[in-house]
């Protein structure tokens, strides 16, 4: 496939979250010229109207979709509705407006809990929808679904070159560290620095700490974006990982050590675990010639210290 036209209008959704930042950061250092982002402040992408109007007056060449309402169990179970109406809107408006105004190349990112709870690890791409998702994030699964389904169906219907990713668990410098909707890895950095600071003895934790989980780092994913754009032309959407995974009860000792918590660790069953497992099946992507280079420890270390400078900042 063609290179990409480094001076194309590439529009990031979402360009100030976890995900879309990281591609911002990127695409700006391999010397894209004419990037496109909009805060949910400017520009609503729930609002159908205003939607259509930025697509019509902006034209992008290039669309990542990395706009979305997302969290971790907690969130997900408490606010199902809004998970699901925020997404499909999103979604709906988004890929509606693309295709209305020609959008070449368009790449939608999903997410790892699409595939059933129970799926084969590592979880190959053919998974989807073939058993009963996991209850705790099924809204949010469910609207995501609907995405590539309705990229699928875009190609069929009207031969447009778009894709859909499916990222394992991400993590990074522009997280959400909210202990009411974060992810597991930002919510144990924050548990541990708090105890840490405040000198706890212990750390309680939700679930068995026996479900596996695999990480990401952003940077990373950004990478394997542009990548996919660049040399990914199918319908399947593919699998974005690292290919090996590790318990949350090892996952909560490697934090704890990065932050310096020394206490003790300990984990109440009565909480939900989630997902059993969710290993990716990375081969068709590590085909195309994607690796990851930030291990999990040093990701971990850069996170925790960006962090650390959001708190100084806060507080001066």
């Amino acid at each position: 496939m063609d290179e990409l036209d480094r001076d194309a209008p590439t529009y990031i959704a979402g360009h100030r979250g976890l995900v879309g930042s990281a591609l911002w950061r990127h695409f700006q250092a391999v010397g894209f010229t004419h990037l496109i982002g909009r805060t949910s402040s400017e520009l609503d992408l729930r609002d159908r109207d205003a939607t259509v109007r930025f697509f019509t007056e902006t034209r992008p060449r290039y669309v990542v979709l990395a706009a979305a309402r997302v969290g971790g169990i907690l969130a997900n179970a408490t606010h199902p509705v809004e998970f699901l109406s925020d997404n499909l809107r999103i979604q709906v408006n988004v890929l509606d407006a693309a295709l209305a105004t020609g959008v070449e190349r368009l790449l939608f990112l999903g997410s790892s809990c699409i595939y059933p709870k129970h799926a084969p690890q590592p979880i190959p791409e053919e998974a989807l929808l073939t058993g009963p998702l996991e209850p705790t994030n099924e809204a949010y699964a469910i609207a995501k679904i609907a995405g590539l389904l309705q990229v699928q169906g875009a190609r069929r219907e009207y031969g447009v070159r778009w894709i859909s990713a499916m990222p394992t668990n991400l993590y990074g410098p522009n997280d959400n560290f909210d202990l009411a909707s974060a992810h597991v890895l930002p919510a144990l950095i924050r548990r541990f620095h708090e105890a840490k600071e405040s000198g706890a003895s212990e750390v309680v934790l939700w679930g068995t700490g026996t479900p596996r989980r695999e990480f990401l780092h952003v940077d990373d994913l950004a990478r394997a974006c542009e990548l996919l754009l660049a040399r990914y032309d199918d319908p399947l959407p593919i699998n974005v990982g690292v290919g090996s995974d590790l318990t949350i009860a090892e996952l909560a000792e490697l934090v704890a050590k990065v932050v310096g918590f020394s206490g003790e660790i300990r984990f109440d069953p009565t909480k939900p675990d989630g997902t059993p497992r969710k290993l990716l099946d990375v081969r068709r992507i590590s085909a195309l010639g994607f690796q990851p280079r930030i291990s999990l420890e040093e990701g971990i270390r850069a996170t925790y210290a960006w962090y650390r400078e959001q708190l100084g900042a806060a507080t001066a």
